[in-house]
């Protein structure tokens, strides 16, 4: 085992001085390459040109779900973890009610576009319904407004204390969606959400094919991932990586931490706000069950099983923790794994689609005890948890 990692570390050291000597027009050929091949993958055409025969073994593609859904369920989930690395990576806030934010999103656009919503149907509030693209922003502010709402009164507390604040906040915007039948139509939920503008040929490109939601989502992560970039590298950046170190000691130097800590709830909630309404628009239904606790778990999974404080880390537990389980349900395709067994005469559902969540928790536990920094971590935290182990192994 040692031998194969000190291999794999030799491997990623020669790649990463390879692209670091690498001339500048070369890296963005590089970039832009990869990018054309993002916006290619949910397309049929581009595997047969590949070569790849569809129906039969292919490494990308998930022959149990619809392989541009899938992607476009990993575009918002990798927005969700974008935001949560804010909060949790670059500030150091443990917050596990990030799904909250996502519904605030949701439930802005549902109420604001959908002809069935009771503010135009029983209320009259409002003549008619918004466009989609107008409600957007709207949801994103009133997403941001809630972060700073929330984030005031309990970003005094730390730690555990704080991860169960925000544990609350989650399930009461969950029950109120529940039980509220005033205006978000309990458990029925709102229907007939507005999509997106935009029309090809007469018919509308934003409908309910969930390609052209990708290809908007991967243009958002684009630009989300410059904005976040230029963010984290600026004064506002820089404080909150110094309240993640220590917070007190951010405190005697003069960094103004409560409000710095505010900034990062808002900016997280906002984005998670902006993932929601991507995400009803799409789905053209928005009820309680969407917003469990679980979802608010799996985007904390996410951001720490990519590495928490690395954007790139960020992408890629949000793309992992939706794509993998989504693609365990075809190995029993491309395999020839039974559907069920009898034991004493009992059938049992074996079948890989079943058991995707089984394995995917086992892969889980076998990165976190390899790799506790992350997939692919931020160095300062990677070099900090090693000095931990250090100091633990010291200890012991």
């Amino acid at each position: 085992m040692t031998d194969l990692r000190t291999r794999w570390r030799g491997f990623r050291s020669g790649m990463s001085q390879r692209w670091d000597r690498l001339p500048k027009a070369s890296k963005i050929g590089l970039i832009v390459v990869f990018i054309v091949f993002l916006y290619a993958l949910p397309n049929k055409g581009f595997y047969e040109y590949l070569g790849l025969p569809l129906g039969e073994y292919i490494p990308l593609y998930t022959t149990r779900n619809d392989m541009a859904t899938v992607l476009f369920q990993c575009g918002y989930y990798i927005l969700l973890a974008l935001g949560l690395n804010i909060v949790v990576g670059y500030a150091g806030l443990l917050d596990l009610g990030f799904f909250g934010f996502f519904a605030v999103g949701a439930y802005t656009v549902a109420t604001l576009t959908s002809p069935t919503s009771k503010i135009f149907t029983e209320y009259n509030w409002l003549d008619s319904p918004w466009p989609w693209l107008v409600a957007l922003p709207l949801a994103i502010a009133l997403s941001l407004l809630a972060g700073v709402i929330l984030g005031w009164p309990v970003l005094r507390l730390r730690g555990d204390y704080l991860a169960i604040v925000t544990l609350g906040f989650a399930e009461m915007i969950r029950i109120v969606a529940q039980q509220n039948d005033w205006i978000f139509n309990g458990d029925r939920g709102i229907t007939q959400i507005a999509h997106p503008p935009g029309s090809s040929g007469g018919k509308p490109i934003f409908a309910f094919d969930a390609k052209p939601y990708y290809w908007l989502v991967l243009t958002v992560i684009i630009g989300m991932v410059f904005l976040i970039r230029n963010l984290v590298r600026s004064r506002v950046g820089r404080a909150w990586v110094a309240i993640r170190e220590d917070e007190d000691a951010a405190e005697l130097m003069g960094v103004p931490t409560y409000k710095f800590k505010i900034w990062a709830f808002a900016m997280g909630a906002g984005i998670g706000g902006f993932s929601g309404a991507l995400w009803a628009g799409q789905a053209n239904f928005v009820n309680s069950s969407t917003f469990r606790l679980e979802q608010s778990i799996l985007v904390l999974a996410a951001v720490l099983l990519g590495g928490a404080g690395n954007i790139f880390g960020a992408i890629l537990g949000g793309f992992l923790v939706i794509y993998v389980p989504e693609w365990l349900r075809s190995i029993g395709d491309v395999f020839g794994l039974p559907e069920q067994v009898r034991i004493a005469g009992e059938p049992y559902d074996v079948s890989a689609t079943n058991l995707r969540y089984l394995f995917f928790g086992i892969i889980l536990i076998v990165v976190m005890i390899f790799r506790p920094q992350g997939l692919w971590p931020n160095r300062r935290r990677a070099a900090e948890i090693k000095d931990r182990e250090k100091e633990a192994m010291v200890g012991a």
